[in-house]
């Protein structure tokens, strides 16, 4: 686990977007940030495009108390509020911990 300031924790999350919503879940990402900055526990946030239709979040936390303020957060409320309409398939959200980091 980090210390304190240091990601120790993360998550990833897998998003495939529906066909003819790449520019939606695009859109969708890119208005996360401003959520994200204001996430306390969140040392990092990438919002990243694989091909087409392939999307991830990545972020990183200190502890796991803001790992989980996170999963609970506006943002992680607005994707599975929009999952439905945007995605081809339900949000893959995988924790793991880092082991090292250059950041």
């Amino acid at each position: 686990m980090g210390t304190q300031g240091s990601p120790g924790l993360g998550l990833f999350v897998r998003l495939i977007a529906k066909e003819g919503k790449e520019r939606a879940v695009e859109d969708f990402l890119r208005s996360g940030l401003a959520l994200a900055q204001r996430e306390a526990g969140t040392l990092q946030w990438f919002a990243v495009r694989f091909d087409r239709r392939t999307f991830a979040i990545f972020d990183t936390f200190a502890a796991e108390d803001g790992r989980q303020a996170h999963l609970s957060g506006p943002i992680a409320a607005a994707l599975m509020a929009n999952a439905a309409e945007l995605l081809a398939e339900a949000p893959r959200i995988e924790k793991h911990d880092v082991l090292a980091a250059k950041v």
